[in-house]
This record gives C-alpha cells, structure tokens and sequence, in this order.
C-alpha cells in the first residue's frame, strides 16, 4: 500500500479518536456542571443538624444494616466535597 494511503488512514483514525473524546469530554463536564446543585444539596445537609442527627442514630445502632451509609462517614463526604472544589476549578481554567 502506498506509504500516503497509510499515513492517512492513520492519521485519521487519531482525527476520529480526539473528535469522539473531545465531544465525550463536552457531555461530561456538562453533566458535571448540572450535579452542581446536588452538590450543593450534599454539602448543606453535610453542614446541618440533622446530618450530625443521622450519624449519632447509626451511631447508636438505629439505622438498619441494609442501608447504604457513606454519606454518614465524614472522611468520605468531606473528600468528596474537597474533590468537587478541584474539579470545578479544572473546569473554570
């Protein structure tokens, strides 16, 4: 096959895999930036009495096994929160 053929056809095989992740990349950080009022939502009940409610019931045993708690685990919340901050800032720059 003549060496051009080739070249082409590689170098569009790149052309097509930066469009799809660039175009990929658009949804996410769209989507990213619409969970920002959920963010919001997590971060106040993070900072809320009922949040610090919620941890001395599953303290004391009170919330059922079956239920999935990380929202209650501070390290985790916080992380998360913290994570949002960079990402966001990523986003801005």
């Amino acid at each position: 096959m003549d060496s051009r053929i080739e070249r082409i056809n590689e170098m569009e095989k790149l052309f097509d895999r930066v469009l799809q992740t660039q175009s990929a990349f658009e949804k996410a950080v769209e989507e990213y930036r619409e969970l920002q009022e959920d963010v919001h939502r997590l971060e106040e009940y993070y900072a809320s009495q009922q949040w610090k409610d919620d941890l001395a019931a599953d303290e004391k045993g009170e919330i059922p096994e079956g239920v999935k708690r990380g929202v209650l685990s501070e390290d985790g919340i916080f992380d998360m929160l913290e994570k949002n901050k960079e990402i966001m800032e990523m986003i801005r720059e």
